[in-house]
This record gives C-alpha cells, sequence and structure tokens, in this order.
C-alpha cells in the first residue's frame, strides 16, 4: 500500500492521464478537415489519422498489460507518458502524412502503456474502503476529456491552428510523467519470473493489423486475401491461448459464463457502432455545412456532455434492476440516433442532427455503466483486472473496427479524391451508408445485451 504523503500524487497523475486520451481523441476528430487540408490527404489517408492511434492501441493493449503484471506497474506508466509526450510535440512538425501518421502509431503506443496501468495503480494504492471514491474521480475524468475535447480542439483548431492541440496533449503527458517519477517504487510483482507469451502477442498483433489494413484495401484482391489471412492468425492465437499456462488473456473466462460473454461482445458491438460518428460528423458539418471548427466543436459536445450526466444515474440503476435491460435500452435508443442519421443530408436542418447526438449521448449513458457493471459482477474478484482488461480490449478492437468499416466504405464510394466541399455528394453518401450499416450492428447488440441473463439473484 502506498504512504498516505504519496496517494495524492497517485491520483493526480492517473486522473490526467485518463482525461489526457479521450482529450486527445475527441479533440483530434474536430481537427481532421484542418489537417486533411495541410496534408492534401485523400479519404482513405485521413481515416487513418484516427485510425492508426487505435490499431496500435489495440495491438499493443493486451501485451503491456502482461509486461506490467511482469515488470511493474509504475516504470511502465512512466515510460507511456513520456512516449505518448514526445510523439505528440514531435506530430507539430510533421513534413509528411506518412510520418505523421508514424508519430501517431507511437501516441497509441503510449497511450496502450497508460491503459493498462493507470486504474491499476490507483486501485493498489488505495485502501478498500476509498476505491470507489477515487474511480469515480478517474472515471470523471474521462468523462470531461470526451466533454471538453471537441469544444477546446475547435477553439484551437481556428484560432491557433490544429498543432495546438499536440502542444496541449504533450504538456499534459509530461505533467503525468512528473508525478510518475514522484510515486514509490512498487514490491515485486507476484507474477514476476512468469514467461511473457512472445509468439501470441505476434500472432494478435498480425490478426488485428491484417484485419484493419484489409479493410481499407477490400476494393482490391489484396483487401480480402489480408482479411482472411488476419481471421486465421486470430484463430490460431485463441487456440494457443486456451492452451498456454500464461496467456496474455485467460480465454476460460469466457468459458460457461453466459453474462461475461454477452456482456463483452454487447461492448464490442457498441463501440463499433457508435465510434466513427463523431469522425464522420466533424468532417460532414465543416465540409457541407460550412460551420468552423470552434462551432462544429460546440455541437459535438451534446453526446459526450449527455453521457456524463446520465453515466452515475444509470450505474446506480443497475445495482436495483437488471443492467440487461437498462443496457438494451439505452442501446435501443443508439439505434433510433443512428437511423435518424440515415437521413443525413446538405439541407438537414442543425437541430436534427443535435437531436440525434442527444439521443445516442443518453443511449451510450444507459448501455456503459450498467454494461460494466455486468461484466465486473460476472466475475470472482480475484479476476477484476482480467476482466477489466477485456473491457478496454473490447473498446478499443470496438473503435478500430469502427474506423475499418469506414474506410472500407470510403474507398469504395470516395476512392482517392479528398474530402472537401466539391465531394460533398460523396461524403453524404458514404455516410448514410456506414449510418445504415452501424444501426444494423447496433440491433444485433441489442440481442446480445439482452441474452446475457440475470446478474442479480433473485
Amino acid at each position: 500500500m502506498t504512504t498516505p504523503r504519496k496517494l495524492p500524487i497517485v491520483l493526480l497523475a492517473t486522473t490526467i492521464s485518463s482525461f489526457t486520451t479521450p482529450f486527445m481523441g475527441s479533440s483530434v476528430n474536430v481537427a481532421l478537415p484542418a489537417i486533411g487540408r495541410d496534408f492534401s490527404m485523400d479519404a482513405i489517408s485521413l481515416s487513418w489519422v484516427a485510425s492508426s492511434f487505435l490499431l496500435a492501441a489495440a495491438i499493443m493493449l493486451l501485451p503491456m498489460g502482461r509486461l506490467t503484471d511482469l515488470f511493474g506497474r509504475r516504470i511502465f506508466f512512466l515510460s507511456g507518458s513520456l512516449i505518448f509526450s514526445l510523439s505528440s510535440l514531435l506530430g507539430v512538425w510533421p513534413e509528411t502524412a506518412n510520418l505523421f501518421i508514424a508519430l501517431r502509431v507511437v501516441q497509441g503506443i503510449g497511450a496502450a502503456m497508460i491503459f493498462s496501468t493507470g486504474t491499476a495503480l490507483l486501485v493498489s494504492a488505495y485502501p478498500a474502503g476509498e476505491r470507489g471514491k477515487m474511480l469515480g474521480i478517474n472515471i470523471a475524468a474521462v468523462y470531461t476529456g470526451l466533454t471538453v475535447g471537441p469544444l477546446i480542439g475547435g477553439l484551437l483548431t481556428q484560432h491557433l491552428g490544429w498543432p495546438a492541440i499536440f502542444i496541449v496533449n504533450a504538456a499534459l503527458g509530461l505533467a503525468a510523467a512528473v508525478l510518475a517519477l514522484r510515486m514509490e517504487k512498487e514490491k515485486p510483482s507476484a507474477a514476476r519470473g512468469e514467461p511473457f507469451d512472445l509468439s501470441g502477442s505476434l500472432l494478435y498483433a498480425a490478426a488485428l493489423f491484417a484485419l484493419m489494413y484489409g479493410f481499407s484495401r477490400l476494393t482490391s484482391s489484396l483487401g480480402a486475401v489480408l482479411i482472411a489471412g488476419g481471421g486465421v492468425c486470430f484463430i490460431v492465437f485463441i487456440r494457443r491461448q486456451l492452451k498456454n499456462r500464461s496467456p496474455l488473456i485467460n480465454l476460460h473466462l469466457f468459458l460457461g459464463n453466459r453474462v461475461f460473454v454477452f456482456s463483452n461482445l454487447a461492448a464490442l458491438i457498441h463501440y463499433c457502432a457508435t465510434f466513427a460518428i463523431t469522425f464522420l460528423l466533424s468532417i460532414y458539418l465543416q465540409h457541407v455545412k460550412g460551420l468552423s471548427p470552434s462551432q462544429t466543436g460546440l455541437l459535438l459536445v451534446i453526446e459526450p456532455l449527455l453521457q456524463a450526466f446520465f453515466s452515475p444515474l444509470a450505474g446506480r440503476l443497475s445495482d436495483h434492476y437488471e443492467p440487461r435491460i437498462i443496457s438494451s435500452i439505452g442501446m435501443s435508443l443508439t439505434v433510433v440516433g443512428l437511423a435518424g442519421l440515415i437521413f443525413i443530408a446538405a439541407d438537414t436542418p442543425i437541430w436534427a442532427i443535435l437531436f440525434c447526438l442527444a439521443l445516442l449521448g443518453t443511449g451510450f449513458a444507459l448501455f456503459s455503466s450498467p454494461n460494466v457493471n455486468a461484466v465486473m459482477s460476472a466475475v470472482n474478484s480475484k479476476y477484476y483486472g482480467i476482466a477489466s482488461a477485456t473491457q478496454a480490449t473490447m473498446r478499443m478492437v470496438g473503435q478500430m473496427l469502427s474506423m475499418g468499416i469506414t474506410m472500407l466504405v470510403f474507398a469504395w464510394i470516395i476512392g482517392n479524391r479528398g474530402i472537401d466541399q466539391e465531394n460533398g455528394l460523396l461524403l453524404i453518401k458514404s455516410a448514410k451508408i456506414l449510418f445504415a450499416i452501424l444501426a444494423v450492428l447496433c440491433v444485433s447488440g441489442v440481442f446480445a445485451s439482452l441474452a446475457r441473463g440475470r446478474v442479480h439473484k433473485a
């Protein structure tokens, strides 16, 4: 246990990092049109600005989680914060689009190191009676980052240019790293000395990369080959994990645990169905509706704002009523919001966009907290760490697949054209198709959510 005088340092460091990573993602989404113009990016390249970060984080999350168990959390939190900060700072001056995307990959690696350590550092530092309060502060930081990201990102982009977003994130990452230096050194982990599954890590990375890159190249035969190869790697990875005594992820936790399996499946589907929304609407509002970055950020803030407002209420409700009912209602609202966006056009009124965003924010809030409650309630306390890592993996892979589907549709409809006002009709056509696909996906998620069974005993 951390000494009392060091507890505020752990809380402040993890809270800053919990704010920074969602702030980066939501603020960069608003800046995408400006980034695309500066680098003369086509539709697919612009998609990779968001996707490269997600892909790197998704690939590295499980291996980093295992490595932190073996070698200590503090050193990985410190290293991840420094990597995130340095790559953010270097992202201000890249000369080419490819170099910029490469730096986004490095950012994703740093973020994975932070994701896999922050919550564990906080839980291990505080006594059991105070953990709930501290985790509440940590989660509030996540929602705050999501909420203010579009607004601050829009203001920075409009008045100082999009590089200002990366300078702010570099400063936040550096602040977390400085605080990490002042944390107490950890005692050796109980897992120290156990083997690390390097071959499993490489299979997992190959599977995710092949699937994601294959989506962006599916209009050619190479895309189909990559997706097939990624599927094979993923099957081999699962079979090896089931036989490995020191796996990256304990898949035996899924066997015979209906609530755990379907709750994680519902999370994967929901993140897949919702992550690309902000990306698409940011481009639509600026290129088709002609709004400024700050105006766009002000409109997009409605979704995370409602999510932050209703999530605590939804979490409390799930303590008394079945999480599957509340989560399924939330996902159904998400379906309605996505269905409304299918009819998006150049003359769609702003109030209609806001109404759909309000439905999506409320739906996400009603889904997320009860679903997390169901996942954690489905396992024994000794598996809380694994369950938490599994949730994070579902989130990152779902977001990655959401952008993969987006790149597939962009490749099909827009191709190598740029995203600008001249190609506004192609952008609207792509958005309509994407919102329809995501809505259908979300419908399947409602059934997965309902299929999980009871959490509370009668």
